[in-house]
């Protein structure tokens, strides 16, 4: 019935569960954002998210180390990271088609080497709940807030990191300065390929990050593609949120909010067709992106070659 949808119990859970869905979309927004502000446009996160998420989940599985798990996705998505920006601040390439191979390449490698090294479907001991001392005995508020695992908090902890190092730092003025006037940029000193680099390749990293969280952390196995659309969501989020970390935790909470509660409802076994809860999301996205083109100024040297005279 749909009216236990609005029983506490279940909306409770609904909350808890989309403040713990939101995590791979904060750490590959995040990243995304700062490879954005610099000027680059990845579409392939979700390949990098997918590539991360075998290597943390087959790492574990053979060492039983969450952490060497979780470094090893990291190193992938940074050498993914750095392929895409040599493709891109070296080779000059379009970046919207170059993301897109790297998308299909993180979805083939993931999917060839989970089917030559694994094969079946297995399960790993994932990241454990932390409850935060004295926040998490309190009613309600300590069941949704503060009884997850480190990389939720890890993720919530990101934005405004994110912030601060964008907006109050030496390296974040560069970030900005490099997006939105790379030959001005240039002129003062700043290397503007040099900062493409270092965003990308982070961007990268939080990408492996973002695909750990899914295979160490909230769902504890792999499956081939099992980020369905995540990474490109991801990126829609940066436009959503103009750029900005706390816009893209607003985007972010409602993404995984409207997924917990499609998840809630095939779990209750409410009378709407299952294919219409698991497109939810998706529709979602679409109204966003559609909203977005008007909301905000992206960096005015996105997706635009620079290259240096002389």
């Amino acid at each position: 019935m749909i009216s236990d949808l609005l029983s506490a119990t279940v909306i409770i859970g609904i909350i808890s569960s989309g403040i713990r869905l939101t995590t791979p979309y904060l750490f590959a927004s995040i990243g995304e954002m700062f490879g954005q502000r610099s000027g680059v446009l990845n579409l392939g996160v979700e390949g990098q998210m997918l590539l991360g998420s075998f290597v943390a989940f087959y790492v574990t599985l053979k060492t039983s180390n969450l952490w060497l798990g979780l470094l090893a996705a990291m190193g992938v998505g940074a050498l993914m990271g750095l392929a895409m920006a040599f493709v891109t601040v070296n080779l000059h390439a379009t970046q919207g088609i170059s993301g897109i191979g790297f998308y299909l390449f993180g979805m083939g490698m993931s999917n060839l080497l989970f089917q030559k090294l694994v094969g079946t479907v297995e399960g790993v001991r994932g990241f454990q709940k932390i409850s935060v001392p004295l926040l998490g005995k309190i009613p309600v508020i300590g069941e949704i807030f503060f009884n997850h695992n480190a990389l939720v908090y890890l993720a919530f902890l990101l934005v405004p990191v994110a912030w601060f190092v964008l907006n109050k730092t030496t390296l974040g003025l560069k970030i900005r300065a490099v997006g939105e006037n790379p030959e001005a940029a240039d002129s003062l000193g700043v290397s503007v390929a040099g900062i493409r680099y270092l965003t990308v390749i982070m961007g990268g990293v939080f990408s492996g990050i973002a695909g750990a969280s899914l295979s160490v952390a909230l769902l504890n196995v792999f499956q081939q593609n099992m980020t369905a659309g995540q990474g490109f969501i991801a990126v829609a989020l940066v436009y959503f949120g103009s750029w900005k970390p706390f816009g893209i935790l607003g985007g972010a909470l409602l993404f995984s909010m409207v997924n917990a509660l499609q998840l809630w409802i095939q779990v209750l076994g409410i009378p709407i067709p299952a294919e219409l809860a698991v497109m939810m999301p998706y529709i979602l996205t679409l109204l966003v992106l559609t909203l977005s083109v008007s909301k905000g100024r992206g960096p005015s040297a996105l997706t635009k070659v620079f290259e240096r005279e002389g």
